[in-house]
């Protein structure tokens, strides 16, 4: 199989934009690592505590904590993300208190979300829109 040379600099150009442009997490990464996290389990609403800025100027640093009382191990997704995965918090028993809180990266406007496994077995979500600005113009 030939190419001319007009197709060649074609193919050229589509795999630099392919390579340029941020890919986004599907939402069955999502769900399937919400699943690998529950095991299918149902998830309460109320449990877990995720504080995150409604805008953050920088998605370079945006500063979130998550709290859950008698939780074993707290799973933080950003939906948006080439890699939804942000981190796994696990509390032993003699963890002070079950709260965490971290600076993370967003690639944009997306949601972060909290799940929570509490020591009884049970899970707790939670969740959070968080626009990212471009230098704090409401872009």
């Amino acid at each position: 199989m030939e190419f001319s040379r007009r197709e060649t600099l074609g193919l050229a150009l589509g795999a630099a934009v392919m390579t340029v442009l941020p890919l986004r997490a599907s939402a069955s990464v999502v769900d399937d690592r919400i699943a690998e996290f529950t095991g299918g389990a149902e998830m309460a609403d109320t449990g877990i505590e995720l504080t995150a800025p409604e805008i953050a100027e920088n998605g370079n640093t945006v500063p979130i904590s998550v709290d859950a009382p008698g939780a074993t191990a707290i799973m933080v997704l950003a939906t948006g993300n080439p890699t939804p995965g942000v981190a796994t918090f696990n509390f032993g028993p003699l963890a002070g208190s079950q709260s965490a809180s971290t600076r993370i990266r967003l690639a944009g406007t997306q949601d972060v979300v909290a799940i929570a496994k509490l020591a009884d077995g049970s899970f707790a979500k939670a969740s959070a829109a968080v626009k990212v600005t471009i230098g704090g113009c409401g872009g």
